[in-house]
């Protein structure tokens, strides 16, 4: 890992929201943000601006929806294509960290915590790219 990288945003690309997390790597600590709503996987870019001038991180990740199996799902190719846009307008460095089971990982822990099960109300997405963003702090350190 980049020893400049200290503040890291993760995304959990969805195609009418998207997850968000940040990180610091100095810590390890990682804290879920609010969901930034997207139409067909295109976000408001202000929103994500916004995000990015908030936070000022060195490094982006989105989590990568690949098949059980490794092959490639057409979710992933809508997110890698979400990611190549984030570093062309924001001229920051995307990773992409492989997220299969991020989302059923994080509805688990969800209803842990009591979720009543209505993931349109109260979605999980946010505690989605928490965890991909987990997974590469390991993977990085």
């Amino acid at each position: 890992m980049n020893s400049a990288v200290h503040t890291v945003i993760a995304f959990d690309f969805g195609l009418r929201q998207i997850g968000v997390a940040v990180g610091n790597t100095l810590l390890g600590t990682t804290q879920t943000l609010p969901i930034i709503k997207a139409k067909d996987g295109i976000p408001n870019w202000r929103d994500v601006e916004e995000l990015i001038r908030e936070w000022g991180p060195q490094l982006l990740v989105v989590g990568d929806p690949l098949n059980m199996d490794g092959s490639e799902s057409e979710l992933a190719r809508r997110a890698r294509k979400f990611a190549r846009r984030l570093n062309g307008r924001l001229g920051l460095e995307v990773t992409m960290v492989d997220e299969r089971l991020s989302s059923f990982e994080a509805k688990t822990i969800s209803r842990e915590r009591g979720h009543r099960g209505d993931y349109n109300c109260d979605p999980v997405d946010s505690l989605a790219a928490q965890l991909i963003l987990e997974t590469w702090l390991a993977q990085a350190s």
